[in-house]
């Protein structure tokens, strides 16, 4: 025998101790953190958009609108995917309609 024998003996029975289970606590901590990503974060954005879709199918000609890029009008013609605003007297802009962040109260523009 020799000194290698002596060292390696005790260092392999010290190796690896055994590993204690969590038991269901390591399987419940992932379905907790995607239900609380689904209730602060996917829940909310999918509320939002619903009632973009929403106020996009309620919008009819002479509404006064803002649009995501701060182009405010009044509707004069509504297609399937594009709406028509006129920004000033005769001056007319198409824009998407998913580009309509908000609807106005009436009478707003002209107050300005």
């Amino acid at each position: 025998m020799n000194l290698l024998d002596f060292l390696v003996a005790p260092v392999l029975a010290q190796a690896a101790p055994a590993q204690q289970g969590m038991g269901g606590f390591g399987l419940l901590m992932p379905i907790a953190l995607i239900a609380i990503m689904y209730f602060l974060m996917i829940r909310p954005q999918m509320k939002r958009a619903k009632e973009h879709r929403s106020m996009l199918d309620k919008l009819s000609k002479g509404d006064e609108v803002i649009t995501s890029g701060g182009i405010a009008g009044t509707v004069t013609d509504i297609g399937d995917n594009f709406v028509t605003l006129e920004v000033a007297d005769n001056v007319r802009v198409r824009v998407q309609k998913a580009a309509v962040g908000n609807v106005l109260p009436k009478g707003t523009l002209k107050s300005t």
